[in-house]
């Protein structure tokens, strides 16, 4: 039988994946999937408690947790470093990290503003740059499959949210960079997409889901439900893997039909 007919497109075994914000949430299924199919996790995270805990729930050996502002160029380059010396390249990066800081706008202050850009998009610059270099490397010195960068994103970037301006601001903004990364980066054979989502049962999404609003947000999609973080990992870790090898700069709405475009 021919093996190509029965290999698994989405195993990341040997392969390596930087995730970012991975303390909790969509960051930690991620990493949990990237495991469960073979791959190596860095995690990266703000808080030291959530990687001990990582640390003590994955194999030995396929885990590496890093303390990392990706707002910060030298702590992002240290994390790549760091990687590349435990397992010797980097062959996904999936730019998670995310905060939110609401007010109205003309409430929001500058503050508030710079730390959620600084945050989603600085960072997603950032480690982009860092693991792009990286991979290029490897591309030249003759790697002709040297790896797959993910953004997150969120519907939001494309419709707007009430209260969140700078949120939606740093999601557009991804969906921009994917697409500019994604063509830069295509003749070495690295891909760039992003993942946008609607509502995924997480921290960030709480207030949408409290009983004040979640009969109204859960009228708005079609399938009738939130994803959990654990669905909202699968459509990433195919984008990571070789099923996606022919897909790039690409956009996919993980929304249960929240969002839908021609």
């Amino acid at each position: 039988m021919n093996n190509n007919m029965t290999a698994n497109p989405m195993s990341l075994a040997g392969r390596t994946v930087i995730v970012t914000g991975a303390g909790r949430g969509i960051g930690r299924a991620v990493a949990d999937l990237v495991i469960a199919l073979g791959g190596n996790a860095v995690i990266a995270d703000m808080n030291p408690e959530t990687l001990e805990s990582g640390q003590a729930q994955y194999p030995q050996g396929r885990f590496l947790g890093v303390v990392a502002d990706v707002a910060d160029p030298l702590a992002v380059q240290a994390m790549v470093d760091r990687a590349v010396e435990t397992f010797g390249a980097v062959h996904g990066l999936v730019n998670n990290a995310g905060i939110t800081r609401l007010a109205m706008m003309e409430k929001m202050n500058l503050e508030q503003w710079n730390q959620v850009i600084d945050v989603h998009l600085t960072g997603a610059f950032l480690c982009s740059q860092a693991v792009g270099r990286h991979m290029i490397e490897r591309a030249k010195a003759g790697d002709s499959n040297p790896g797959a960068i993910v953004n997150v994103s969120s519907d939001a970037g494309v419709q707007g949210t009430i209260g969140q301006v700078n949120y939606c601001t740093a999601k557009a903004g991804v969906i921009g960079m994917t697409m500019a990364t994604a063509r830069e980066l295509a003749k070495y054979n690295i891909r760039a997409n992003c993942v946008a989502f609607g509502v995924v049962e997480t921290e960030m999404t709480e207030i949408v889901r409290s009983e004040r609003f979640a009969d109204s947000y859960r009228a708005r999609i079609p399938l009738g439900r939130w994803s959990s973080a654990e669905e909202a990992a699968r459509p990433v870790c195919f984008l990571l893997s070789d099923a996606a090898s022919f897909i790039t700069g690409q956009r996919i709405s993980a929304n249960g039909g929240m969002q839908m475009a021609a």
